[in-house]
């Protein structure tokens, strides 16, 4: 137990276990993905090994938050200490032009709605996907099994079947206008016209066919492949734009990470086009300057200096985010000592105020996350998502495919930084984040959530570093976020704290939760490993080698 309650303005209990490992831990949002990745590492395979089995069995366990034909972020680290980011995010399709899609008449300049909501729903909201093509990647750069086995967990789990949880349910139930207009989608998730219940079995045989075709056949299966060619048909007879060239051509894009450092630490994390990078080590220089440990978790002084310094990263977001191929990112100034210093003489610790921003990007907050570790040095963490809660919301005729919805997050409107331009990347606040000391990692984590993502891994890193908690207490622990003006505040900070923070002029809301299921892991000095998932999701983490008991596999799943 950290030493943080002796200043804490708000307490709580945790909902769930850590696990204890030594020769491996995987941390995923659903049991079974963590059971088809510690497969993997039983089998003798490392952590890329298994962290791409987890990512398979997700697609059919988690269909409403990844799939084949979404995007993906990757944070490697591998034994030698080296660092690669893997950019898996899709990218606007090459028939796509600044003006495809019609705005909605009189909406404000950050709301990116269109006429018949083309772009969130059906086959013109997808663009062109990177999961596949990234995961496949990992294995044969950094994996040691054939793709073959890494998948067998995820095909049985669509041919035979798995229990339906309440969070499963509760997320068709939320989608089901939009689901009840694809016969496919309809006659699979909302058996009898109602969301399909909550301990029925969802078995997905074309799915299972469509994974066993990949995993004969790999990623040119759906790149080029049978399975490209129902996609293609689809988009065609639908009027999509995704083509056999676009799957033909993408790229995944090896990225080197961005850099920050606090009170001693180095932080990594993904660079553009993803935000996270960039202003979780802008956010920490700003911190560095406060006494955040003195100001105490959950106080009104801690939550308001949050909430300022998060606005302040998204005026900045919104002003010079995007794809450097596309926008200049002015990386080094953001992440710079000297302007957190010019920024943090702005802050007033008494009152909220409002910081200067341009364009809010549009963000689907239905992700999931995962991190994994070996006994041999290997760690991974990753983010994967179809963007919205069941991306289009429609399944590929004869694939069990559940495509993204990603061209949503382009604004519909030509002559801005976040137009559409043919092979422009979305710009992502996937934050699968590794914090060092002394060039060791000591810290491995990341979650889904949309643009809640970046900002609350922030809080899980000041719980590590500042406040002390233990790893289990940093992921569960109660959030606040706010890009300005409303500032949401989970209800597990006391209210007290709520009302002096009103006080001081932020508009508060009450929220269940902050984004979505946290999974982190520590590397302790003695070579073992703690694993970690929050209460926000279905989640649980599964260890190899119990410590200093007899080595075994030790499932701790949620309670």
């Amino acid at each position: 137990m950290g030493n943080w309650r002796e200043r804490a303005g708000t307490h709580f209990t945790c909902e769930k276990q850590s696990a204890q490992g030594r020769n491996g831990m995987v941390v995923t949002n659903h049991p079974l993905a963590s059971a088809a990745g510690m497969e993997m590492l039983a089998a003798g395979g490392n952590a890329i090994d298994a962290a791409v089995a987890c990512q398979f069995a997700l697609t059919v366990v988690e269909p409403m938050m990844v799939g084949l034909i979404g995007g993906t972020t990757s944070h490697i680290r591998l034994a030698d200490g080296s660092h690669t980011i893997l950019d898996g995010m899709s990218a606007v399709p090459s028939a796509g032009r600044p003006d495809m899609f019609r705005p909605v008449p009189g909406a404000a300049p950050e709301v990116f709605d269109t006429i018949g909501r083309e772009n969130q729903v059906g086959p013109k909201a997808v663009a062109a996907p990177g999961s596949l093509r990234t995961w496949c990647l990992a294995l044969r750069r950094f994996g040691t099994m054939p793709l073959a086995d890494v998948m067998q967990p995820a095909i049985r789990f669509a041919l035979r079947g798995f229990t339906v949880t309440p969070y499963l349910s509760e997320c068709i139930d939320s989608a089901a206008p939009d689901l009840a207009r694809d016969k496919l989608a309809a006659a699979r998730l909302l058996p009898g016209g109602a969301p399909i219940k909550p301990g029925a079995r969802l078995i997905q045989a074309d799915y299972g066919e469509a994974l066993s075709l990949i995993a004969k056949q790999g990623e040119g299966a759906l790149h080029g492949g049978p399975l490209g060619d129902r996609v293609v048909e689809c988009m065609e007879k639908a009027g999509g734009y995704v083509s056999r060239r676009d799957l033909v051509d993408y790229r995944v894009v090896e990225r080197a990470p961005i850099r920050g450092h606090y009170r001693g630490w180095e932080i990594l994390g993904p660079p553009p086009p993803a935000a996270s990078g960039v202003h979780i080590a802008q956010m920490l220089n700003i911190l560095e300057g406060f006494d955040v440990a003195g100001l105490g978790f959950g106080t009104a002084d801690g939550v308001h200096l949050l909430a300022e310094v998060l606005k302040i990263a998204f005026a900045d977001r919104a002003e010079a985010s995007g794809d450097p191929d596309f926008v200049r990112v002015p990386v080094e100034r953001i992440t710079s000592k000297a302007y957190a210093d010019e920024r943090r003489a702005n802050l007033d610790l008494a009152r909220a105020r409002q910081w200067t921003g341009g364009l809010l990007a549009r963000e689907g907050a239905d992700t999931t996350h995962l991190t994994v570790a070996d006994g041999e040095g290997n760690v991974i963490t990753t983010t994967q998502t179809i963007n919205s809660l069941f991306g289009a919301r429609f399944i590929i005729p004869g694939t069990g495919m559940v495509p993204n919805d990603y061209m949503s997050n382009f604004d519909p409107r030509p002559g801005n930084a976040l137009s559409i331009a043919p092979g422009k990347r979305v710009t992502t606040s996937m934050s699968p984040v590794m914090a060092l000391r002394n060039g060791r990692v000591v810290y491995a984590l990341g979650l889904p959530g949309g643009r809640k993502i970046f900002p609350s891994a922030l809080q899980a890193l000041l719980n590590l570093v500042d406040h002390g908690m233990t790893l289990q207490e940093a992921v569960e622990a109660p959030r606040v976020w706010t890009e300005g003006p409303v500032l949401e505040i989970e209800h597990g900070i006391a209210e007290p704290v709520r009302a002096a923070v009103a006080a001081r002029g932020h508009k508060v809301q009450v929220v269940p939760t902050v984004a979505g299921g946290m999974n982190a892991i520590q590397f302790h000095d003695d070579g073992s490993m703690t694993g970690a998932a929050c209460w926000r999701a279905d989640g649980g983490a599964v260890a190899l080698g119990g410590g200093h008991a007899r080595p075994g596999v030790r499932f701790v799943l949620p309670h």
